[in-house]
């Protein structure tokens, strides 16, 4: 799946805040080690933004961002031939074409990049008045990574997370808890509890403040 096919799987923008919330949440509950954490949510990105971030530990990740002019969303993989450190620090050609002059500010954020040049192999975006997500006419973008990087967001479904984190943390997770969190169903002691015994939500609660999701 590369960007070109991202954009058409891609949910509804307030689908992908909904389930971006709720990775960070779940990852929040399961891991009290933030370092090592994929997923993580900023309700307070600016006065008028929150972002969705990931990073996977190995070079990987990706930035959304929500403002009142639609969703402008980048991805890295360091893996990926159209990575800028392998092609002399400039952008992969027609990446970042056709980006709307109300995403300009997200796309020169300093936060996501290197000298000048986006970190990024990834790039989307969807306006307010946009009836679908779009992006640029990229070359070559079928190793772009954004298969791996946008896999959970572009499937939309508590049970993509649970196969996920049963991986990555090497635990066995019930289902239910999981839906529960992806309804931003105001979060509880027991759902915290049935999904990490060590975890409390009163120890989560500064946290789930900077997520931005619903407490009892």
């Amino acid at each position: 799946m590369s960007v070109l096919e991202l954009v058409q799987r891609l949910p509804k923008p307030d689908v992908v805040r909904r389930v971006s919330r709720a990775l960070a949440v779940l990852d929040l509950v399961l891991n009290e080690d933030a370092s090592t954490r994929y997923y993580d949510f900023d309700a307070r990105w600016s006065a008028t933004e929150e972002a969705a971030l990931m990073r996977d530990g190995s070079g990987g990740e990706y930035s959304i961002v929500f403002s009142p002019d639609g969703v402008f969303g980048y991805g890295f993989d360091h893996e990926s031939p159209l990575s800028p450190y392998v092609n002399g620090m400039k952008p992969w050609p027609r990446l970042l074409d056709g980006i709307p002059e109300v995403f300009h500010e997200q796309r020169d954020d300093n936060a996501f990049n290197e000298d000048g040049t986006p970190r990024a192999t990834v790039c989307f975006w969807r306006t307010t008045d946009d009836d679908a997500w779009r992006c640029g006419p990229v070359e070559n973008a079928d190793r772009d990574g954004a298969d791996q990087l946008f896999d959970l967001i572009a499937d939309g479904r508590p049970e993509a997370y649970l196969t996920f984190a049963e991986e990555y943390y090497e635990v066995a997770l019930d289902l239910e808890p999981i839906r529960y969190v992806y309804a931003l169903m105001p979060l509880t002691e027991y759902v915290v509890t049935s999904l990490n015994r060590e975890r409390r939500l009163t120890d989560l609660k500064e946290s789930i403040a900077e997520i931005g999701y619903p407490r009892s």
